[in-house]
């Protein structure tokens, strides 16, 4: 098993134990170099196996191995707004999912700043609109909204999420979904918000942005 695949499949195991995806939901990637190294189609990450790795060659878009998740459009389409970028993870967290089906009145902000860890790790979060999973008319406006944010979330979905390498990427999903969790737990209470940069990206530090 290639250290990519071990990474994937550990990772994937430990997100599907802490309950942060279920099912047959979610799927991550690892780039090396121009190769994705990619959750399977219709596998489960509780029991992922390096059978359950395919690889795609982002130069020409084959794919080796077995047929790759049908939202592999995302990944791909992400790493190529996002050269540094080194992993993708996209779950179906519920609190998420929960923020992602609300009627937000600045999609292009979808979370307020709650602790540091989120303004570091997260930063804006925009809402891609809805489409239906596989559809790849999302593939235009994730790409768009990935040149300046690490961080997305799709209408009644979930999020998705890029990062330098796999332990960031997780990190960032991580803290995305407890601010998510917070969020609810503090719906119409005077909060109080930490300040954030005057970058008006404010995708947290995030190195992978181009």
């Amino acid at each position: 098993m290639t250290d990519a695949a071990a990474s994937i499949v550990e990772i994937g195991r430990s997100l599907f134990a802490r309950r942060l995806t279920s099912g047959r939901t979610g799927n991550i990637s690892v780039r090396v170099g121009d190769t994705v190294h990619l959750t399977a189609s219709g596998v489960s990450l509780g029991s992922l196996t390096r059978e359950d790795i395919c690889l795609i060659d982002l130069r020409t878009g084959e794919a080796q191995g077995p047929p790759p998740t049908k939202e592999a459009f995302l990944h791909e389409a992400i790493y190529r707004a996002r050269p540094g970028a080194g992993a993708v993870v996209h779950l179906h967290s519920t609190y998420a999912v929960a923020v992602s089906c609300l009627r937000h009145a600045d999609p292009s902000d979808v979370l307020p700043p709650l602790t540091a860890y989120y303004t570091m790790r997260v930063g804006r979060l925009p809402l891609v609109p809805y489409h239906a999973p596989g559809d790849r008319a999302m593939e235009g406006p994730v790409r768009e909204l990935a040149v300046d944010h690490h961080a997305l979330l799709l209408a009644n979905h979930g999020p998705v999420v890029a990062g330098t390498d796999l332990a960031s990427a997780v990190d960032a999903v991580e803290e995305l979904e407890e601010t998510a969790r917070l969020f609810f737990l503090l719906e119409g209470r005077d909060v109080s918000l930490v300040p954030v940069p005057c970058d008006p990206v404010r995708d947290g530090g995030d190195p992978s942005r181009r």
